[in-house]
Formats: structure tokens, sequence, C-alpha cells
């Protein structure tokens, strides 16, 4: 499946499915998606081991998977994973917290998500408190 076309929310979209489900085959459970409120938004919430995970997921669209040959920008979806983003979405977070009662643990985690133009294979990079 060709995803060159796809709107940047499309890509977005994408990214966040894939996201989630490299969580849930790595043991996670997804209590919500796409949670928005004044203080920002929630891409995905799920839980491990008794901790929340508020992940941001950040997706870059690629012709080819990055290699050792392959090293720059247009290739790190990291450089959209900025601090004022995660302050962001701590604040968020703790709004969540409070809202749902939840007396665990809780931390901001960041999923990188690489979507091949041609054909739409994936490659995730999770990446566990980024706070």
């Amino acid at each position: 499946m060709n995803i060159s076309a796809y709107t940047r929310k499309e890509v977005g979209n994408l990214g966040e499915k894939v996201a989630a489900e490299y969580l849930k085959r790595h043991g996670f459970t997804i209590r919500d998606r796409n949670i928005a409120r004044k203080t920002g938004e929630l891409d995905i919430i799920a839980e491990s081991e008794d901790t929340l995970h508020f992940v941001e997921v950040k997706t870059i669209l690629v012709d080819e998977f990055a290699d050792a040959a392959h090293t720059g920008d247009e290739y790190d979806p990291s450089i959209n994973l900025h601090e004022a983003k995660i302050r962001k979405v701590a604040r968020t977070g703790e709004w969540y917290v409070l809202e749902k009662r939840w007396e665990g643990d809780w931390q901001v985690d960041g999923a990188l998500v690489w979507l091949r133009r041609r054909d739409g294979m994936a490659r995730v990079s999770y990446l566990p408190q980024i706070v």
C-alpha cells in the first residue's frame, strides 16, 4: 500500500496506530487514545505493570529506512519531540491521573515511527521515560 499521498493527519494517525500495536505486542494494555484537553493531547495512554504510560508519538515518512549510510534529520522524528511538547504531555498526563483517580506510578514516554512511502512498512523506536 503506497502511502505517498497521505496527508499529515493520515500519516500521524497511521503512526499512532502502529505505535499502539507495537506497545500491545510488548505487553502493554492500551487504555485510551487521542485524549485532548486545554493543556494538550495524549496520543496513547497505555498500562504496564501498574504504571500508566503517556506515549507521545512522532511519525515521519521516508523513502527508505535509515542505516549506517543514511544519517540526518530527515530520518529522525525525535527532532519533533522537544522539551515544550514533552512538558505539555506531562501537564495533560497530570490532568488525566487526577480525573481518573489513578493512584499508581505514571511516566511520559515517546514512540518514534518511520513509515516507508512505497509500502507502508513501519519501524518503531520506543523511548521510555523521556521526562
